[in-house]
C-alpha cells in the first residue's frame, strides 16, 4: 500500500509487540512499534484526537473556547509486565480488554472537556453503563445472525458463511445509521483527521495541515479492519465448533469471542508484514472499504488536532529518550 512505502524496507524490524484502541468498535487503530523510530496508533474522541507510541498515550481536544487541551499519561503495559501475556494469540485476549479501558477512559476525557461549557461530565456510573451498552452490542452482532441463520435449516461450512454474511451486513447497517448522527459524524471526521496525520508522518510530511490533508483518510492498521477479520477468522473457527444443541452452539459463539480477537491480531499482524502478498491482498482491501464508513473527510481544525496529539506524543518520546 503506497501509504507506507518508506517503511516497507523496514518491514521486518517490527516488535511482536502492538497495540490496539477502541471506544467504540470501530474508531481505533493498530500500532506497532519499531526499535529505531516511531510508530503510532490513535483513537478518535469527542472533539478530539488520542496518539500513542510505546507506553505514552497523549489526548488532544477541542475545547468550547476553541483552544486545544492537552493530557498525556504514561502506560505500563499488562503484556510487558506478564511475559505469558505476551504471547501469540495470548496478546491479542490480553490487549482487547487492556485498550477497551483505555479507549473508554479517552472518551470519556474528552467528553468532559468538550461539555465544560455545558456543565456536563462523564461520571462512573456512565462508564459502566457505556461498557454495558458495549457488551450487549457485541453480543446481539453474534446472537442475532446465529438466530436468523438457525432458521435457514443450512449445515456446515455453509452455515457458517451465511451466518457471517448476515452478521457483516448487520454490522455494515450498524455503521451507515450511526454516521448519520450528527455527533458520531463529527466522531468519524477525527477518525479521519488520525489516519491523515499518521499517514502523512510517516510517508515524511512538513505535517503543516495543508500537506496533512492530502493524506488519504483511509490506515491498513485501522480497527475496522481487524473487525473485518474476526468475521474471517469467525468463520473457520465456527467450523470446528461440534454441532450440538441450539442454547451450546449459541454459548459457544459468545465464550469464543476472546479467542477469536485473539486471533484475528495475529491475522491482522501477519496482513501489514506481508501486505504485498497476493493473498493478502485479498484479506485487507474489504477492511479497507468498509472503512469509508469509519472515516469522514476532516476540517482543518480537526487535522490540527491530530498533528498536535502526534507531535505531542514525539515530544514526549524526545524528551524521555534525552533523559
Amino acid at each position: 500500500m503506497r501509504l507506507y512505502n518508506q517503511f516497507q524496507q523496514h518491514v521486518e524490524e517490527l516488535e511482536s509487540i502492538g497495540r490496539v484502541y477502541t471506544a467504540s468498535p470501530p474508531f481505533f487503530c493498530i500500532m506497532s512499534e519499531k526499535e529505531q523510530s516511531l510508530a503510532y496508533g490513535g483513537q478518535a474522541l469527542i472533539e478530539g484526537v488520542m496518539m500513542r507510541s510505546g507506553g505514552t498515550m497523549v489526548m488532544c481536544v477541542r475545547q468550547p473556547d476553541n483552544e486545544i487541551a492537552t493530557d498525556s499519561i504514561e502506560i505500563n503495559s499488562i503484556t510487558k509486565r506478564f511475559k505469558l501475556l505476551g504471547l501469540p494469540f495470548i496478546r491479542g485476549i490480553a490487549m482487547l480488554f487492556e485498550t477497551m479501558y483505555y479507549g473508554i477512559k479517552s472518551m470519556m476525557h474528552s467528553a468532559n472537556v468538550a461539555l465544560v461549557e455545558e456543565e456536563e461530565e462523564f461520571t462512573w456510573s456512565d462508564y459502566l453503563l457505556l461498557i454495558v451498552m458495549l457488551l450487549v452490542i457485541n453480543g446481539l452482532f453474534i446472537a442475532i445472525p446465529f438466530i436468523l441463520t438457525n432458521y435457514l435449516g443450512l449445515e456446515g461450512i455453509i452455515f457458517n458463511i451465511v451466518e457471517s454474511g448476515i452478521r457483516l451486513s448487520l454490522f455494515a447497517g450498524y455503521l451507515w445509521a450511526i454516521s448519520q448522527w450528527g455527533e458520531v459524524a463529527r466522531v468519524l471526521q477525527y477518525h479521519g483527521a488520525e489516519h491523515k496525520a499518521i499517514n502523512a508522518y510517516e510517508a515524511g510530511s512538513d505535517m503543516s495541515t495543508e500537506d496533512v490533508a492530502k493524506y488519504s483518510k483511509l490506515n491498513l492498521r485501522c480497527g475496522t479492519s481487524f473487525l473485518f477479520l474476526t468475521m474471517i477468522v469467525s468463520i473457520a473457527l465456527f467450523a470446528l465448533v461440534p454441532k450440538t444443541t441450539f442454547i451450546l452452539r449459541l454459548s459457544y459463539r459468545l465464550a469464543l469471542i476472546p479467542v477469536i480477537a485473539g486471533a484475528s491480531y495475529e491475522v491482522l499482524k501477519l496482513s501489514d508484514k506481508y501486505r504485498d502478498n497476493a493473498l493478502m491482498q485479498v484479506i485487507i482491501k474489504p477492511g479497507l472499504a468498509f472503512q469509508k464508513l469509519t472515516t469522514k473527510e476532516p476540517t482543518d481544525d480537526m487535522i490540527e488536532v491530530a498533528v498536535k496529539a502526534l507531535k505531542e506524543v514525539q515530544n514526549i518520546q524526545n524528551t524521555s529518550i534525552g533523559e
